[in-house]
């Protein structure tokens, strides 16, 4: 079970993906790199979490350094979302694409869930949640499985349980 964002993903970058989302927490500057998405930890304006430009024929992520770790992580994971799905609206402006604590960008709303949805399957991949929820927690979710498992995934418990809501009980 995974978005339709993954779904429209092509081969080879479909495979390099496969490859990062077989373990957890899933490897998000590795995965970049081998993206081709450099990753700069920076002092942004408040309320900006992170941001995704071309500079000089190469993308880079900027992602607050004043946010929780975690939350870094999701803002990764939605920024490469934005590469993968996004890149004519990043190459159009010369500020690339900024989001905001909200993941707003002023781009289209559906650019912002979509990102959202890719990021998820990113970070947090359904198969892999799966699997850990019933090898370890017997398909039960209480407030402690999803505070394990976002530790084991190093995302926020409030992205866990979105996460965790699609296809369970919370």
């Amino acid at each position: 079970m995974t978005s339709r964002e993954y779904k429209r993903i092509q081969d080879p970058t479909k495979e390099i993906l496969n490859r990062y989302l077989s373990e957890y927490p899933v490897r998000l500057g590795h995965l970049a790199k081998e993206l081709g998405v450099s990753i700069k930890v920076s002092s942004m304006s408040t309320g900006v979490s992170g941001q995704i430009t071309r500079e000089d024929g190469h993308y880079l992520i900027r992602v607050n350094r004043h946010e929780a770790r975690e939350r870094q992580r999701f803002t990764i994971a939605h920024e490469l979302a934005h590469f993968l799905l996004h890149k004519s609206v990043i190459d159009s402006s010369p500020d690339g694409i900024k989001d905001n604590v909200l993941y707003r960008s002023g781009e289209p709303e559906r650019i912002e869930y979509e990102a959202n949805r890719l990021a998820a399957d990113i970070v947090m991949p359904m198969a892999l949640v799966q699997k850990v929820l019933q090898e370890e927690f017997d398909g039960v979710v209480t407030e402690a499985t999803i505070e394990s498992l976002a530790a084991r995934f190093q995302v926020s418990k409030a992205a866990m349980e979105i996460r965790l809501s699609t296809f369970a009980e919370v």
